[in-house]
């Protein structure tokens, strides 16, 4: 997948990471990019398109849809971080419905667009995804969702030709992680790493040396294997909709 002469929408493409992806895009000859965030924006380069996009509001995903028509790679880098405690019941909702649900609902709106040709969605995670972090914790919960819906997309996808890369990247150096005081990574390198994965067709994305450090452990481990082998199965047997039960539906 190259991103030259491709259309590619970022999510959360204001600050941070995901103005970063927008602009190593652009570095790399992308024909439009398509820039989602919820307050409005400018971009000096013409190829950029800004959107209105919270992708926790449902009509500005379908207009979203109906505005891009054609796209190659969709970005869901949107996400948030609330540092809250383990019994605020509240804040975990408020992580879901933007790091698991805005993930979940802007792909299935894009799905028929992206389906029409070879394409690629790429899913910003945390390896947060793969080992809770304990004073975040609410977080690493909403993020092992995401990873988990991700893998199951990628598996019922792959026979539509729609890869599915899977980001894990550790901190970075963006207001999300302003308050920790540990090495953090650039937006920009990290955004360069991400598109060379998407480029070399990795489906699991290391972009930063904390993440890289267990690459190699990853890709020859017993869970990345076990994940190939439930992948499979989809291969064997097709999984077909099942019709709605009459009493769910009422």
């Amino acid at each position: 997948m190259k991103i030259a002469d491709s259309t590619v929408l970022v999510t959360g493409a204001n600050r941070g990471l995901g103005k970063a992806l927008v602009e190593e895009a652009l570095r790399r000859g992308a024909n439009r990019v398509y820039a989602g965030a919820r307050q409005p924006f400018a971009h000096a380069d013409r190829r950029v398109t800004p959107l209105i996009l919270d992708v926790t509001n449902a009509v500005q995903i379908s207009e979203a849809v109906e505005r891009i028509g054609a796209l190659d790679i969709l970005i869901n880098n949107a996400g948030i971080s609330l540092q809250s405690d383990l019994s605020d019941r509240a804040a975990l909702e408020r992580l879901l419905a933007v790091n698991l649900f805005g993930t979940y609902d802007v792909t299935q709106a894009f799905l028929p667009v992206l389906a029409r040709s070879r394409s690629a969605i790429v899913n910003v995670l945390s390896l947060a995804s793969l080992a809770a972090v304990p004073f975040d914790s609410l977080y690493s919960i909403s993020k092992a969702a995401a990873f988990s819906l991700s893998q199951s997309v990628r598996a019922l996808l792959a026979g539509q030709g729609v890869r599915v890369h899977i980001v894990l990247p550790g901190p970075i150096d963006t207001d999300m992680a302003r308050g920790l005081d540990i090495s953090k990574a650039s937006p920009e390198s990290t955004a360069r790493a991400i598109l060379d994965g998407v480029e070399r067709e990795d489906e699991e994305i290391f972009p930063d040396p904390m993440s890289e450090a267990i690459a190699e452990a990853w890709r020859g481990g017993a869970v990345k294997a076990l994940q190939r082998q439930f992948a499979a199965y989809v291969e064997q047997t097709p999984v077909k909709p099942k019709a709605a039960h009459p009493s769910v539906c009422g």
